[in-house]
């Protein structure tokens, strides 16, 4: 079992505050803070019974009010699949070694037919209902890839699912009231998976109130460190054709550069199509 210390420094890349009451069994721990996203996958099916016990786990997470607005999709059907990775996730190749393929709904339709099953008028298509969905569906993600993790498999979530939603939208059928949060791609790994450098403590963690005053310097720090362990080569840095190769592939620059274009600017107008009120 690997200790504390050497989770943390591969997590963020110093070392470990000094602190009483860290556990001294991490086995529940370990693999939460040790944990990468996996996009390389053995040629080895999921069976049905696990992908049942792991949907189950999905939907045991938490969800606002009981209401579950929420739904998900498995990408069973081959040639399902071959559309799903050839019009929706076209660049992301190595998806299609994925056993498991599935897409994570907010779903405002089921409380809606529920509203009228019962004879009551739906008076919550707001932002706030939008929100609530989307964390829902979020969390049952979240729900799942702890325990599709916990049982040896990886997995790797796909937010590009929301570059196509008029195609994804008549693949999957979406019936108004329901919207894509993300896809998730899961199988058997081919290797570990790479841990990911995190932001430090102190400007992610707030104590009592909001207050980002270190940002600038922690940020530089934390670069220096994502630099002198992975540097984001050419090839996966935002936006060259517009902005050029960086001197220095760090995240700072490449986050400022991907919030510097507007990304799926239609999104909101198809919600609306959507039937979903985003006032």
């Amino acid at each position: 079992m690997t200790d504390f210390a050497t989770l943390y420094r591969n997590r963020f890349g110093f070392e470990a505050p000094d602190l009483d009451g860290i556990p001294a069994d991490l086995s529940a721990l370990a693999p939460l803070l040790a944990r990468g996203s996996q996009r390389r996958f053995r040629d080895e099916p999921v069976s049905e019974g696990l992908l049942a016990a792991l949907l189950a786990c999905a939907q045991s997470a938490p969800t606002k009010s009981n209401l579950q607005q929420y739904s998900i999709v498995v990408l069973s059907d081959p040639e399902t699949r071959k559309r799903f990775l050839e019009r929706i996730v076209p660049q992301v190749r190595w998806a299609a070694t994925a056993p498991l393929l599935l897409v994570f709904l907010g779903d405002v339709r089921r409380g809606r037919r529920i509203a009228a099953h019962r004879g009551y008028e739906h008076r919550n298509d707001n932002v706030d209902t939008f929100m609530n969905a989307a964390v829902d569906a979020a969390l049952a993600m979240q729900c799942f890839i702890a325990a599709a993790e916990a049982v040896g498999l990886g997995c790797c979530p796909l937010s590009v699912v929301r570059n196509h939603l008029d195609a994804l939208a008549d693949l999957l059928a979406l019936p108004p009231g329901v919207f894509p949060i993300a896809g998730l791609a899961a199988g058997w790994p081919e290797g570990a998976a790479e841990v990911s450098l995190r932001l430090p403590p102190e400007i992610v963690v707030h104590r009592d109130r909001y207050d980002d005053g270190g940002l600038e310097a922690a940020v530089e720090s934390y670069d220096d460190r994502v630099f002198a362990a992975r540097p984001i080569p050419p090839e996966k840095q935002r936006h060259v054709d517009r902005y050029g190769v960086a001197e220095r592939g760090v995240w700072s620059e490449n986050v400022a550069r991907q919030l510097s274009l507007p990304e799926r600017p239609e999104f909101r107008d198809w919600l609306r199509r959507q039937e979903l009120n985003l006032k």
